[in-house]
């Protein structure tokens, strides 16, 4: 009896709810695949993977352009299969398949390129540990605007930022007309050379902070 649950669990995790999914409009996104996947299982394995069509072709396609620059895409949080409005905590906004959340980009030790991030998962590692952005939201009250860095599950720190990967990361999202803003911290933005780009914007204080990860919303 022990291990009927299990069976279940992955049994419409993998089966049955892709399907019925499908059916009123999310896909679940890839997770075995080179170019676009999960950063730990846990988020297919909790159905936080889903998305509407047109950002799964969004991400499937910009993953295909991203492989030519040997750039993987590895995504985090995005949405329940189900229901619009239905929380995804602890967001305020992953409820609609228009959202998800996308790995920066990191270097290893000699300089290169690699696919492994600074956090289990995927979350709260900061870019800096110290923003004006963040003193500032912290000053008026939002206490909960450095949260994730209690939600990493265990850190590396033999990474380093890379900055060119993550800039074609988020030129390519924004190549698509779709796509509607990005999240990213003000001292970031301008860091990496996008402040032209208005798409790219300021979360507010009552967000949590985003050096750590890309939020991308579509149309």
């Amino acid at each position: 009896m022990r291990f009927i649950f299990p069976f279940l669990y992955v049994f419409a995790n993998l089966i049955v709810i892709p399907p019925l999914a499908k059916s009123l409009g999310r896909e679940a996104l890839p997770v075995f695949t080179s170019n676009l996947k999960p950063k730990h299982l846990v988020y297919p394995m909790l159905f936080r993977n889903y998305v509407n069509p047109d950002l799964y072709f969004l991400l499937v396609k910009s993953s295909q352009e991203l492989q030519l620059k040997n750039i993987e895409l590895t995504y985090l949080d995005a949405n329940f299969p189900f229901f619009d409005n239905f929380p995804l905590l602890p967001h305020l906004s992953h409820n609609d398949g228009k959202k998800v959340d996308i790995s920066f980009m990191y270097l290893d030790n000699d300089g290169n390129s690699t696919t492994k991030k600074p956090s289990i998962s995927g979350y709260g590692s900061f870019v800096k540990e110290h923003s004006t952005t963040s003193e500032t939201c912290r000053s008026n009250g939002n206490w909960q605007y450095n949260f994730t860095k209690y939600l990493t599950f265990g850190k590396t720190d033999d990474l380093v930022f890379d900055a060119e990967g993550t800039t074609l990361i988020i030129k390519q999202l924004l190549h698509s007309p779709k796509t509607e803003k990005i999240f990213l911290e003000p001292y970031l933005k301008k860091s990496l050379g996008l402040s032209s780009e208005d798409r790219i914007r300021f979360h507010g204080c009552k967000s949590v902070r985003h050096d750590d990860h890309i939020h991308l919303q579509i149309k």
